[in-house]
């Protein structure tokens, strides 16, 4: 079943051509991978999808489970696109728990749970002014999957995390797609493409391309 449907999609994004007449297809409970060189639209792509922008042309469908009724935006997704807005004077935890309080669809339980999954430490002093480029990126993929959210929209999600902490977020991303979640991703590395994706689409010419995947030996 797809989740997302892209067909015929045009876009200019700030005088730029990125897309013309781009098509493909999201199934549920699948890890998709989007590759493509710098500046080919792949952070535009991930916007489109989530709402935040519009095609110029073409459509973009999203089973309507994931619609909602109040606003423009997919219900029930994770997103790293540009990063959350922190207050750099409070910590993760105090953080993540001011984002929950949006939709208070959690508890400090269920925070504190998320964070260690990550590989963070909620009981941490440690102000988010004072992290790590790898420590952010990690507290980015808490806000993504803390509220159990079932499609996630991940743009480099293994950016600036160190060698353990890509293979520990390999593996929770495996163990989110063996819970049904559905993901779509970006990374420059081909291993995580590789080792992860069950569908590639490459940002070529304007379209996206699916490739073909190789099997197994």
């Amino acid at each position: 079943m797809n989740i997302i449907e892209v067909k015929s999609v045009y876009k200019k994004f700030r005088g730029v051509t990125l897309f013309e007449g781009a098509s493909a297809e999201f199934n549920h409970g699948e890890i998709h991978g989007i590759i493509g060189p710098n500046g080919s639209g792949k952070s535009v792509f991930f916007k489109m999808i989530c709402g935040f922008i519009q095609p110029d042309q073409g459509t973009i469908t999203i089973d309507p489970t994931y619609r909602s009724k109040a606003h423009g935006f997919p219900d029930n997704f994770g997103i790293i696109i540009d990063r959350p807005g922190y207050i750099a004077g409070k910590t993760g935890f105090a953080n993540l728990q001011r984002l929950a309080a949006i939709q208070d669809k959690i508890t400090d339980e269920d925070i504190v749970k998320t964070m260690k999954r990550v590989g963070l430490q909620p009981e941490a002093k440690q102000k988010v002014k004072n992290y790590s480029l790898g420590m952010k990126q990690k507290l980015a993929l808490a806000q993504a999957i803390m509220e159990d959210q079932q499609v996630l929209i991940l743009d480099e999600p293994f950016n600036a995390l160190d060698k353990d902490s890509v293979t520990s977020v390999r593996q929770l991303l495996l163990d989110l797609k063996a819970q049904g979640k559905t993901i779509i991703m970006t990374s420059h590395q081909e291993n995580d493409i590789e080792l992860l994706c069950d569908k590639v689409y490459r940002i070529d010419q304007y379209k996206l391309e699916e490739v073909e995947r190789k099997m197994p030996t």
